[in-house]
This record gives C-alpha cells, sequence and structure tokens, in this order.
C-alpha cells in the first residue's frame, strides 16, 4: 500500500512524463486488444454449439474434365439417408436458403418487417444445432407445410414471443402464400457461419426436391457422428449408399466423377484461407501496436533515468534494499497500466460505432469471457515487460550517484527501442499500401459492364404486367437513358447449370446461369455483342440463348467447335426441361460475376424475358434527385410495395466492405504506431540534444554552423532508421504478397510503391529530428557552457 501511495503522489510530478507514457500505451492498448479479440471472434465459430467437433458439413465434390470442385450444398435425398443407412451417424439434418439479408415480409395488420435470412429445415434442425427454445415446439411446428419459428428479436418486432405465435405473414417476393408462426428460438449468434432469423417446414418444398439425388443440390446437410467415430473411416460406406441411390456408371458416362465429403462444423469459417490469412495479419498488427506502445514506454522510463538517478540513490543511502526498490517501481508500472486500462475501455466504448464497423461484429460478441480471459493474460505479460526492464536499470544506480554529478544516458537501449518502433511503423505503411492498391484496383478495374449511371430495385413478386407497366413509366422521365430488367445483379452471384448437345449424355462443364433479361439490356450495360444479334422481341426468342465469349473458348475445348457459334444448339439443365434445345444467337464479351477480386470465372449465358424482377435504370446523370424520381415513380406503380431504388455503385463498394474495413484497420494501427514512435523519437531527439549540449556549444564556438549540427544529429537517427524501415519494408512485402493470394485478381505491386512508403517514413523521421533539434542548434552557445 506504501508503495502505491508513492506511485499515486509521484502521478504528477514534473520530468515524469506520466502523461505521455499512459497516452501512448493506452492508446495502443485499445487498438491491440481490440485487435486481438476479433481474431479470437473469428476463432471461436460455431463452438457454441454442443458437441460442435462431432458436428460436420456435407460437401459434394465434382471432378469434370480434370478440374475439382467442392461444393457446401448437396442434393436432398443425402443427408437423411447417412442417418438411415450408415450406423456411425448419430443424426442428420438440412436446411436450404429461400430469403437472403433483409428478407421483406408484411403481418396481417399491414406492418412490414426485415429478416436476415430465411431458411427451411427438417423438424430435427434444432436437435443437430441446437437453440434454446423460448415457446413453442419445433417438431410439431416444422412438421406442418406453412408453419416457422422466428428468432427472438424477429419476435420482439411484433410484441414478443407470447404475442408473436400464431400471426401470419407473407413474404414479399412470394405474395399469396402464407406462414404461420409456431415458436420462437433464441438468436443465432454471431459467431456462427450458419445464420438465420425465420425457419419455415421443409415439408413446404417437394418431395421430390426434398428426395432427389442428383442435381438440385441446394441443401446444407449435417450430420453428427457418434462418439469416437473417425470421418475418414466412413468413405467406403458413403460411397456404397451413394450407389444404391444413383447409378455411378450413368453419372461417369456424363463426365463427372460425384463424391462426398465430410468438414468438421468449426472449421467451415475459421479454416477458411480468407479467415486464416486475415487472422496472420490482424494477430501480428495487434503485436506491433502493442510491443510498440510497451517498447515506448519502456523508452519514456529511460530517458527519464537520468532525472531520477539521484532520488533512487538517496533511498538506497536510506537503507532501501533492491526489494524495497522492486517494489516501488512495480508499483508504478501497474498504477500507470491500470490508468492506461481504463483510458483503452473508455477509447473502445467513445469509438464504439466505428470499431463495430470495422470489425463486423458487436462488443459484446468480441469480448466473450474467454477472450477476456486471454486479454487478461497479454495484459499481464505487458505489465512485466514495462515494469522488469525498467526495475532492472533502477536496480544498477550505484549508492555515489547521490554525492556526486552521476549521468547515465542508455543510448543504446533508446536505440534498440527506437529501431523497434521504426520497423513496426515502416511494416504497416508498407502493408497499408499493398492494402489499398488491391482496394482501388477492385473497386475501379473494369468488370465488361458500365454501371456509373446505373441504378436497380427489385420487384420480386410483383405480377409481370405491373412490372411491365412501371418499366414504360420510367422511360417517359426526362432524366431516365435507358431501362430494363435481369434475373438477378452480375455482382450478386450466379447459380449454376450444366451444358451438354443434344445427342449427347455427356455434360460437358457447368456456367454461371445469368437466366432472364429484357429488352435494352445489352445496350444499357454497353456490353459488347461480339457476335451475332441481341433477343428480338417478336415472339422468336423464346428457344434462343445467348453466350459468352468463353462459353464459345470451352466449347472448342471439351466439343471441338469450330468456326461460328451463331446457330448451334445446346441443352442446359433447369432450361432444356424435356431435353429441347436452344439456339444460340448472339455472343457477348465476357463480364465479372461477383467481385473482381474472386471472379466466377464460369461461362455464362442469357435467355429472353421469362421472368425478370430487377429493374435496372439507367440516367443521363446519377444523383439523388434523380434516384428519388425515379423512386416516386415505382412508388406510384406498385403502392403497397416497399420500393427502393438503389445506386449500383453503392453496392459495388459494398461488395469491398471487408477488404476496405481491413485496409482501415491496418490505417488506424499505422497512425497509432506511427505517432507512438515519433513521440519516442521527439523524447530520445530532446535527451540527446539535453545529453551533448555542451559538445554542440564547443562544435559552435569552434565555427560549426547549425547546419551541420543537425546533419550530425541526423545522421546518428539514420544508422538506426535506414536498416529498420528496409526489413520494416521487406517483411511487409512478404505478408502483403500472401495476403493478395487470397484474390484471384491481384493488383500489380511494384518496387516503387514500397519505396515511397519508405521515402514517407524516412521523411517523417527526419523532420522531427530537425523540428526537436533546430533550437538547440541555433541556441548561444554561452548558455550551454556557462554552468561548467
Amino acid at each position: 500500500m506504501k508503495n502505491l501511495n508513492i506511485a499515486l503522489r509521484s502521478l504528477f510530478k514534473k520530468g515524469r512524463s506520466n502523461g505521455i507514457k499512459i497516452l501512448s500505451l493506452g492508446v495502443g492498448l485499445a487498438m491491440g486488444l481490440v485487435l486481438i479479440s476479433k481474431v479470437c471472434f473469428e476463432r471461436s465459430f460455431d463452438k457454441f454449439y454442443p458437441d460442435s467437433d462431432r458436428i460436420y458439413r456435407l460437401h459434394e465434390n465434382i471432378i469434370r474434365d480434370g478440374e475439382y470442385k467442392s461444393y457446401g450444398q448437396v442434393s436432398g435425398g443425402v443427408a437423411t439417408a447417412m442417418q438411415v443407412e450408415i450406423p456411425e451417424v448419430e443424426k442428420a439434418t438440412r436446411l436450404t436458403y429461400i430469403g437472403g439479408d433483409k428478407e421483406l415480409f408484411r403481418t396481417q395488420d399491414g406492418n412490414r418487417y426485415s429478416a436476415r435470412y430465411v431458411v427451411m429445415g427438417d423438424t430435427n434442425v434444432f436437435d443437430l444445432l441446437p437453440r434454446p427454445i423460448l415457446i413453442g415446439d419445433p417438431k410439431e411446428t416444422l412438421s406442418r407445410p406453412g408453419y416457422v419459428m422466428i428468432s427472438n428479436r424477429i419476435a420482439k418486432l411484433l410484441g414478443g414471443a407470447e404475442q408473436a405465435v400464431n400471426k401470419e405473414f407473407e413474404f414479399e417476393s412470394s405474395p399469396g402464400q402464407t406462414y404461420t408462426i409456431g415458436g420462437v428460438f433464441e438468436d443465432v449468434p454471431e459467431n456462427s457461419h450458419l445464420r438465420f432469423e425465420i425457419v419455415a417446414s421443409l415439408e413446404g418444398m417437394s418431395k421430390w426436391s426434398r428426395e432427389n439425388w442428383l442435381g438440385n443440390d441446394r441443401y446444407l446437410g449435417y450430420v453428427k457422428l457418434y462418439l469416437g467415430t473417425d470421418p475418414e473411416s466412413l468413405t467406403t460406406a458413403i460411397r456404397e449408399m451413394q450407389g444404391r441411390h444413383c447409378d455411378l456408371e450413368e453419372v461417369k458416362k456424363a463426365g463427372i466423377d460425384l463424391t462426398y465429403s465430410l468438414v468438421p462444423l468449426m472449421d467451415m469459417h475459421s479454416n477458411s484461407d480468407e479467415v486464416k490469412s486475415m487472422n496472420s495479419l490482424l494477430g501480428f498488427l495487434a503485436f506491433v501496436l502493442i510491443f510498440t506502445a510497451a517498447m515506448n514506454y519502456v523508452l519514456i522510463v529511460i530517458s527519464t533515468l537520468i532525472n531520477r538517478t539521484k532520488e533512487v540513490a538517496v533511498h538506497k543511502c536510506y537503507g532501501a534494499s533492491d526489494k524495497n526498490l522492486f517494489g516501488m517501481i512495480m508499483s508504478e508500472t501497474c498504477l500507470h497500466m491500470l490508468i492506461s486500462l481504463l483510458l483503452a475501455a473508455f477509447l473502445i466504448v467513445l469509438f464504439r460505432t466505428k470499431t463495430e464497423e470495422l470489425l463486423g461484429a458487436t462488443l459484446g460478441a468480441l469480448f466473450s469471457t474467454q477472450t477476456i480471459v486471454i486479454l487478461i493474460g497479454v495484459c499481464i505479460v505487458i505489465f512485466f515487460i514495462t515494469g522488469l526492464i525498467p526495475t532492472y536499470m533502477f536496480l544498477r544506480i550505484p549508492v555515489a550517484a547521490a554525492f556526486r554529478n552521476f549521468k547515465e544516458s542508455r543510448r543504446y537501449w533508446k536505440l534498440c527501442l527506437l529501431f523497434i518502433q521504426f520497423l513496426a511503423t515502416a511494416y504497416l505503411v508498407a502493408l497499408l499500401s499493398v492494402i489499398n492498391k488491391q482496394y482501388d484496383y477492385m473497386v475501379n478495374v473494369d468488370p465488361g459492364y458500365a454501371y456509373e449511371k446505373l441504378a436497380y430495385c427489385s420487384t420480386q413478386g410483383v405480377e409481370e404486367s405491373v412490372r411491365n407497366t412501371a418499366i414504360e413509366e420510367l422511360r417517359k422521365i426526362p432524366e431516365v437513358d435507358k431501362v430494363s430488367a435481369c434475373y438477378d445483379l452480375p455482382i450478386s452471384g450466379m447459380s449454376g447449370n450444366n451444358v451438354s448437345l443434344p445427342g449427347d449424355d455427356r455434360e460437358l462443364f457447368n456456367i454461371a446461369d445469368m437466366y432472364w433479361v429484357k429488352d435494352d439490356f445489352f445496350s444499357l450495360m454497353e456490353i459488347p455483342v461480339i457476335e451475332g444479334e441481341v433477343f428480338r422481341s417478336d415472339g422468336s426468342a423464346s428457344n434462343k440463348v445467348m453466350v459468352s465469349r468463353s462459353f464459345v473458348e470451352k466449347m472448342e475445348q471439351v466439343a471441338g467447335w469450330t468456326g461460328s457459334a451463331i446457330g448451334k444448339n445446346i441443352i442446359i439443365t433447369e432450361h432444356s426441361q424435356n431435353g429441347e434445345p436452344f439456339t444460340i444467337c448472339g455472343v457477348y464479351e465476357d463480364v465479372c460475376i461477383g467481385s473482381t477480386g474472386n471472379p466466377d470465372t464460369r461461362p455464362t449465358a442469357l435467355f429472353y424475358d421469362r421472368y425478370a424482377p430487377m429493374i435496372l435504370i439507367k440516367f443521363h446523370e446519377m444523383s439523388p434527385e434523380n434516384i428519388k424520381k425515379a423512386q416516386k415513380v415505382l412508388e406510384d406503380v406498385m403502392p403497397d410495395r416497399n420500393v427502393t431504388v438503389t445506386a449500383y455503385y453503392m453496392d459495388m463498394i459494398d461488395l469491398y466492405k471487408d477488404s476496405r474495413t481491413f485496409r482501415d484497420s491496418v490505417m488506424i494501427g499505422g497512425i497509432v504506431t506511427l505517432i507512438i514512435a515519433l513521440i519516442g523519437l521527439l523524447g530520445y531527439t530532446s535527451d540527446e540534444t539535453n545529453r551533448r549540449g555542451r559538445e554542440i556549444a564547443i562544435r559552435k564556438v569552434n565555427g560549426a554552423t547549425a547546419w551541420s549540427i543537425l546533419k550530425m544529429i541526423s545522421k546518428d537517427i539514420s544508422y538506426i532508421a535506414i536498416p529498420a524501415i528496409v526489413i520494416g519494408m521487406t517483411v511487409a512485402y512478404y505478408s502483403g504478397t500472401g495476403w493478395l493470394e487470397k484474390f484471384t485478381e491481384k493488383a500489380p505491386i511494384g518496387f516503387f510503391i514500397f519505396l515511397a512508403g519508405a521515402m514517407m517514413v524516412y521523411v517523417l523521421i527526419i523532420a522531427c529530428v530537425l523540428y526537436r533539434a533546430w533550437a538547440v542548434s541555433n541556441s548561444n552557445p554561452v548558455d550551454s557552457l556557462k554552468s561548467e
């Protein structure tokens, strides 16, 4: 307690720089601990499920033309058959998505609500993936077609769990289909790879869909194995089961080798290459931030050592033992650490909204009990680092320092600590340059179509006649250039269908099916048609198809096509229901499906005007006013719909949200590290100019100019700054190129990026040195020598 009182009294003593020490350590801890919690959060996915180590997701593995692909969805009959036919399987269940993020639904009283993801599920879905049930019987509810279980969040919107039960609603995307609420479950935690807020009965799906074994692979299949079962040992049993339900020889004749495998539930998210890469970089960034802050604390303590030497020596003269001094210094460090942690907590809460936006999780999810234990361990390590190093130096102060003009600079300790800080700063600046270059590349690269003046509005569930009226009314707006419609947006990704030739049972390859478009689609999107013509609206396009350039190139490889593709017949599953062929009428240039960083590289195909619920609006000039005019027209035509006109480029930017938030996290970390490093540098320069004040004065008396003094001090710093920057840039190069590996399309990273970053860091370092040393280099040497 006595040591703590001494530490409290010394908190505001002049010359201790306690404010700077606490501030830099607190800011570093705030950033570092938040990033560590993000890594822990990403690694905790799906561990909240009981027996999560025995739950597996079914994957469908396909080899076609020597190309291996693995998909996380299977046909309807696979999962349930495993539970019946394989003794090692304790439970099995299926789910399938029928609604995405922000799925709108309307209750009978006319109120609209939004749900995050809607699925259909088996009656035992909550047995295998349990959530606390607040009200209702999930087995009974999910055994009745048209009945649903809803999350607690949705129930609260409807007035509470008891009030929500038996209420009826319909999704705006499927008007006329009524659902009845039969129960309420506790919300699915944020650290789950499988998020949903409404579970509908799978009995609403056709029997064929639920029991088929080939095609219709839309189901998420989960199995729970009995304790001690090795999933690899089930390979033969799964293959035999597969052979009992489908003709494997016929599948092979179609050019496909189809197998199934089991992927651990806890690996679905945490073990993905993207997440592992992000965790590695965020973990290293957290280490850099916390270690830099700790080293800066030690650097400032060492800088104050000169002023505290006599104080420690006096303590020793009055009988203070090493144990007493150890307790005094560690108590002081403990107090500073506690205040820094309070400051860190305050900053995290103060910037809560930004933190949650950058890390994609709420603070409650980030700081779980298990994570807090890890963070406490990190803080204890930092406490001993920041306490033991200064204590070691204070204990070495001789008693004689109390009686003579004793000075000890600890210059090499300071230079070592500065070296670490410069290295960390250079690393983060270079890494930020790589990340920003890739982000700009993805956002600005040409996707193969024009979207700068494009807006869209989903009219799913609207009658075709109403949709056509809306399109005609939009065309009357003077600010509108063109209007068309399509099945879905290119950035949303596309489901797949297989291609074959008439009279040939082989399925040649899988395409990204863009389904249907209306008139003016190609001119509105500015997609070049390189051969043939676009669909005609005279009724002749019902059996026509347009394909991409890569589609034709793929057919040349696998089917031996030569010459023009126009007029050739093809069969595409789902469209060719009875084996009727489609005739190619046009070939268009390839477009990017999904993100430009990781595009869907499959060939694409387009059909004409069967169902195109996504209205596309191209303006002469994109502006909020023009969007409001289009929105007003659509609201007048569809007064009972929740109409939203969205600028396409906003979705394009949002598509790269993960990369942007990661870039922003690195940028903030880099700025914090740079500020901490510069604080340490300013303190070091001040100490050096004070220590060498008489030397500098003598040099000036002997004719040295202010510039030569500044050059001398800058040269000393350059000896550690340049090697630190080079090492930091080198480490950043390997980290940055490793991070880029997760992208199919990569921005070109040249030497200039690293050179520019190195020069920027070096210039900032030298500028700080010159700023701090300017006064000494221009001072009167008499002031420094008169005390001699």
